[in-house]
């Protein structure tokens, strides 16, 4: 059996902050254990959490949305409890755009989504458009959305993406300037 060794300079990785995923072609695949210098085993996982972004073991590098969603779904619902349905629908989604939409997009535009993933965004927006004015009417939905500024979510990450994507190529790190080499 073959042990892999993780060190971090002289001192060995604190085990109860690490973990291992793995992508590629054969994420599916039972590793060998990873111990730290002093002998502790890191456990292998298929979701990690690094910079509030949860990343899955998958094919090719991939981000899950869902804790993103659920803390988007959470924001609104704390927002309804403070202030009921009392306030303007204009003073709400002033709230949302400022509150919720942030947690929803936070860190996407350096993850790699596909078109589920924007539609499965879209929709959140949707659901809760249809929760503030009590329809369920895709149309009436899209023209409130309209009236009100609202972009879907997939068209302000797509901008979001290539504003990151603009100041990645821009950037004066060496490590930037190498990588962009390669994409």
């Amino acid at each position: 059996m073959h042990l892999q060794y993780l060190a971090y300079g002289e001192k060995s990785a604190n085990v109860k902050k690490s973990c291992c995923l793995r992508i590629g072609a054969r994420n599916h695949v039972n590793c060998a254990e990873a111990l730290t210098l002093s002998g502790q085993s890191v456990p292998w996982v298929s979701v990690l959490r690094y910079l509030g972004i949860f990343i899955v073991r998958s094919l090719k590098f991939k981000c899950s949305l869902e804790a993103a969603k659920r803390s988007f779904y959470r924001t609104p619902n704390s927002i309804f409890g403070k202030i009921g349905r009392s306030a303007s629908e204009e003073t709400t989604l002033q709230l949302i755009q400022s509150k919720c939409i942030p947690a929803l997009l936070y860190g996407l535009e350096a993850c790699p989504t596909n078109k589920s993933d924007l539609r499965s965004l879209d929709f959140v927006l949707d659901r809760f458009f249809m929760k503030l004015f009590r329809t369920s009417n895709v149309a009436i939905v899209r023209q409130c959305q309209e009236l009100f500024g609202f972009q879907l979510r997939s068209i302000t990450l797509c901008k979001r993406v290539d504003k990151f994507v603009r100041k990645y190529y821009a950037s004066d790190n060496l490590l930037c300037k190498i990588c962009s080499k390669f994409v």
